[in-house]
């Protein structure tokens, strides 16, 4: 009795830390990242509006996304044991608490964001950490019985990392075929220690992402999707430009000038963008708003009006935040390549 008590106690001391661990970063955040300053009166053009600050807060789950593409990236040519799982989950917290003091002079964050940055935050913090802690031991030693040469899974769950990273770009990430990746690695195992390790342990995860998965497919599906398109004003384009684009549809006319339309957001939404400032075109309002942030790759570590910027893992160059008006979009998305800069994504609302 008294060992079995000595296990339930060191059990639950574990526990705690594991919590305490991962309660950590979220209470800082809460508690020390906290801006100054007024949002400034809106004035919107478009019909719909949303809140402002959604712009700066869609950066987290992002961030995540970017994480799953980085660590593609790295086991493409490596191995996960050469991922900086740590990395990752710093880079997280520590762009969340700056997007956060950003966020004063946007508005305040409202109850729902909040929840949800820290929720998936503290998610990807357990994940990052469980996945580290196998691969850089376990994970670590199967590679030292393989020697130098990737096997059959090594590969396979090196391409399917690829294909993942990619479908996060556009998908959310519950909707992911889970379980057929995990059975297409059973299915394509050899006898090899390496592969049979992979199919397990890559498998399990995979399986439990799928349970997990089902689990928000559910709530979302209670609570409703997000919407996907999105109303803004532009100007310096023709109605023929304007519906040239799949998805794209004209709304009217603004008083004072401009053409109000409705796009579809997130990826496609930044490559609509970035083809129309070269087509010459400006935007006026998006959603409502005058503030609007996108990301941006260069070899440079740093630019000075950059609200973040975060290297990459596997790519060898950095990511960097940028705030904008919107009205200075266009200009900004013009003027990137002389500055050095690579568009990543525009982040709406």
């Amino acid at each position: 009795m008294k060992l079995i008590g000595t296990f339930l106690k060191r059990a639950l001391q574990l526990l705690l830390m594991l919590v305490l661990t991962l309660a950590a970063p979220s209470i800082y955040v809460e508690a020390m990242c906290r801006g100054s300053g007024e949002p400034a009166p809106a004035n919107p053009l478009s019909s719909e509006t949303r809140p402002e600050i959604r712009t700066l807060l869609t950066y987290p789950e992002w961030h995540i996304v970017h994480a799953y593409d980085d660590y593609a990236t790295v086991i493409d040519q490596g191995d996960p044991h050469d991922f900086g799982y740590l990395r990752a989950i710093a880079g997280y917290w520590s762009s969340l608490c700056t997007l956060t003091r950003a966020s004063a002079e946007l508005g305040e964050i409202d109850g729902g964001t909040r929840q949800l940055v820290h929720v998936i935050g503290v998610s990807f913090t357990f994940e990052m950490l469980m996945k580290g802690l196998y691969e850089e031991t376990i994970g670590r030693v199967a590679t030292w019985v393989r020697g130098p040469q990737q096997t059959r899974l090594d590969n396979l769950s090196a391409l399917q990392a690829a294909e993942y990273a990619a479908f996060l770009q556009q998908v959310p990430w519950y909707r992911y075929d889970f379980r057929g990746d995990a059975a297409t690695l059973n299915a394509a195992a050899t006898d090899a220690f390496r592969d049979q390790e992979r199919a397990f342990a890559l498998g399990l995860e995979h399986l439990s992402r799928a349970a997990y998965a089902d689990v928000i497919a559910q709530a979302v599906a209670a609570t409703g999707f997000d919407d996907l398109t999105l109303q803004m004003v532009v100007s310096g384009l023709t109605p023929v430009q304007i519906e040239s684009i799949e998805g794209v549809t004209i709304l009217g006319d603004v008083q004072g000038g401009g053409i109000e339309i409705e796009t579809p957001r997130y990826r496609e939404l930044t490559s609509i963008l970035a083809s129309w400032a070269a087509q010459g075109a400006n935007f006026l309002d998006m959603a409502g708003n005058d503030q609007i942030m996108f990301t941006a790759l260069s070899e440079s570590p740093e630019f000075a009006d950059a609200l973040a910027s975060l290297p990459r893992q596997g790519y060898g160059d950095t990511r960097h935040l940028f705030l904008v008006p919107v009205t200075s979009l266009a200009d900004a998305l013009r003027e990137l390549e002389a500055a050095g800069l690579t568009l990543e994504h525009i982040h709406d609302y």
